[in-house]
């Protein structure tokens, strides 16, 4: 079952074409990669999804209903650009988000309790937003975002500002909250986090779908069969005829060949001229790499 379906979604402003006929689908229980770089569209999509704006054409599912008003109160959304109320003391803000999101007094405030107290952070609860840093903000920002346990969460750029101890924190609460049944719509230009984190992913660029698919088949569908050989001792003088050498290192080098077969042919070649072979493995590519191949070397920062 999926929990958003887009289909054939068109928004324009003014001139500017921002989605040109985008369409997907998110599984739910997945852990969805919404890419691409500035300007492709990324926020207009989910302005869209979270009825911030509407299409001017396609059709937005959610659990297989056409979204209405009833439907952000079953979505969390925590945007790049926090939307925290300074004045605020951290517990009037996340109850008062709470709140907002259908929450009986009684029940936001024991959700805080347990939110303060799962991030060890009870002495912030009377301390007021602009007292926090920029780190400490982006974790009252995300338990406001996940306090009604959504049915989907959009993440843009969640990690953005914390340090590794507190990105490891949100990241486990992001992985219980997903074991737990939330489906994720992550939407960052960390394309290593993208490949950790999500098992599926939508590109997009200029407006339009560009690439589609789960993680590991669109990496192997765009492998171009580079192998790292580790060996001891010499390798024969005249391997070079055999493979193109992308790079050579100290008992190592990573060379381009035709297919597996080759490999397995280029393999059994080099043990039969008495080359020690410690590993070979084949490399597959980043999406990073594959994001600047498609993008055209375009960047998302």
């Amino acid at each position: 079952m999926n929990v958003l379906e887009l289909q054939n979604i068109r928004k324009v402003y003014q001139k500017h074409v921002a989605c040109d006929n985008i369409s997907f689908n998110i599984e739910k229980g997945k852990v969805f990669g919404l890419l691409g770089p500035n300007g492709a569209g990324k926020t207009s999509l989910i302005r869209i999804i979270t009825t911030i704006t509407k299409a001017d054409q396609g059709l937005v599912l959610f659990n297989g209903q056409p979204l209405n008003t009833t439907h952000p109160s079953l979505i969390g959304y925590m945007p790049e650009e926090r939307g925290l109320y300074k004045k605020m003391k951290v517990g009037e803000q996340i109850t008062y988000l709470a709140r907002l999101k259908g929450f009986s007094k009684h029940e936001a405030l024991k959700q805080l309790d347990y939110w303060l107290d799962r991030f060890d952070i009870g002495s912030w609860r009377h301390k007021r937003i602009e007292e926090l840093s920029k780190g400490m903000q982006q974790k009252i920002q995300f338990i406001s975002t996940v306090i009604h346990n959504p049915d989907l969460l959009i993440l843009d750029e969640p990690f953005s500002g914390l340090d590794p101890i507190n990105t490891n924190l949100i990241r486990e609460e992001i992985d219980n909250l997903n074991k737990n049944g939330t489906t994720i719509l992550f939407s960052t230009h960390r394309m290593e986090q993208v490949e950790q984190i999500c098992e599926n992913i939508v590109l997009i660029n200029k407006g339009k779908n560009v690439l589609e698919g789960a993680v590991d088949q669109i990496k192997n569908d765009f492998k171009e069969h580079i192998y790292k050989i580790d060996f001891n001792g010499t390798l024969p003088e005249n391997f070079e005829e055999h493979v193109t050498l992308v790079e050579a290192q100290t008992n190592s080098i990573k060379v381009q060949l035709i297919d597996v077969a080759h490999a397995n042919k280029f393999l059994n070649y080099l043990l039969s001229n008495g080359t020690f072979i410690t590993g070979f493995n084949e490399i597959l590519p980043t999406l990073n790499e594959i994001f600047i191949k498609i993008v055209g070397g375009v960047s998302d920062e």
